[in-house]
């Protein structure tokens, strides 16, 4: 590949990627209310669905799909109302996303459900899709073969979309260390609740 396009296309697509959105707000609030190695399960869940639909927008396939938005609409609404109720949950300190008080018995989320999060949170998102179906195109040369190129963009997109994953629960961990240190346990589940339902609502509402 171009040495040029690469020079443009990692700053690009690190800057779209550090910007807040649905699955930045996600790691922010798990880094919150369960630290960022388990947020690592979310993570590579989202990575799985940023990479579909990546590849899916350089292959064409997203532009059927935006033709098509009711396809989104059932995926949207569940996804959306799930993580509302995750949120919920967190704001009345149940369910196991949220830091019990000491003596309490801590539940634990599955890896599974993490990651289930955060794949539908990549893969229900129409912007993601009309994002990747404007901006990729232009960083692929029509007179290269495509299956290289495609491959060495979107395992930098993947790159890229970790870091910033990490950096946001990382900043949520900050977070939570702060409020533990003022033993203020009840303060942490109610912002990470908050934020969860903040990114549920964006989820079914966006368009």
């Amino acid at each position: 590949m171009s040495l040029t396009l690469l020079s443009l296309f990692i700053p690009t697509f690190f800057l779209v990627s550090i910007t807040p959105g649905m699955c930045m707000t996600l790691a922010l609030s798990l880094g919150i209310s369960i630290g960022v190695r388990r947020s690592l399960y979310m993570m590579w869940g989202e990575l799985i669905g940023v990479g579909l639909v990546a590849a899916s927008a350089a292959l064409g396939v997203a532009t059927l799909m935006l033709k098509y938005p009711d396809a989104f609409t059932v995926l949207k609404l569940g996804g959306g109302a799930y993580l509302i109720w995750l949120g919920i949950e967190m704001l009345r300190s149940r369910g196991k996303l949220v830091l019990k008080e000491p003596g309490e018995t801590q539940e634990i989320a599955s890896a599974g459900q993490l990651a289930l999060n955060g794949f539908i949170t990549a893969v229900a998102n129409p912007k993601g899709w009309a994002f990747f179906v404007t901006l990729l195109p232009p960083f692929i040369d029509s007179s290269l073969p495509m299956a290289p190129q495609l491959s060495v963009l979107v395992l930098l997109i993947l790159l890229l979309e970790f870091s910033c994953l990490l950096i946001y629960a990382s900043g949520g961990k900050l977070l939570r260390h702060l409020l533990m240190a003022r033993n203020n346990v009840r303060l942490m589940n109610r912002i990470a609740g908050s934020l969860m339902i903040c990114v549920g609502i964006w989820l079914a509402l966006g368009k």
